[in-house]
């Protein structure tokens, strides 16, 4: 993208060029953890380094960092429970236990504890 990046380009002729080009790069100052959520899985970095480049006004965050992998829990709502409960005829713990089972899905709850 650069040319002679990496072939020892002094830093300060860098950072004159990305200026010239409209680029502004800023680190974010005392940045305590970076979260990245999916449905799946929460990626956490602890020990995050975060910096902004503005490329006239479209901005681009860079985190380095470790990443820590945590899976995410799924949240069931009482009201779920209390239906598969009543279509079920079950107690709250094993009908919870198969709502989270079957990721909130509360007709494949009713299944697994109707087969049962």
């Amino acid at each position: 993208m650069f040319p002679g990046l990496g072939k020892g380009i002094n830093p300060r002729k860098m950072a004159s060029m990305m200026k010239q080009m409209g680029i502004d790069i800023n680190e974010v100052e005392n940045v305590e953890e970076v979260i990245i959520r999916t449905p799946e899985k929460d990626i956490i970095f602890k020990d995050a380094e975060v910096s902004i480049m503005d490329a006239r006004g479209m901005k681009t965050y860079q985190v380095v960092g470790t990443p820590h992998e945590v899976p995410r829990e799924v949240k069931i709502p009482e009201d779920d429970i209390k239906l598969v409960m009543e279509q079920t005829k079950s107690n709250e713990a094993d009908a919870k236990k198969a709502l989270v089972e079957t990721k909130g899905d509360i007709a494949a709850a009713i299944m697994k504890l109707t087969k049962t």
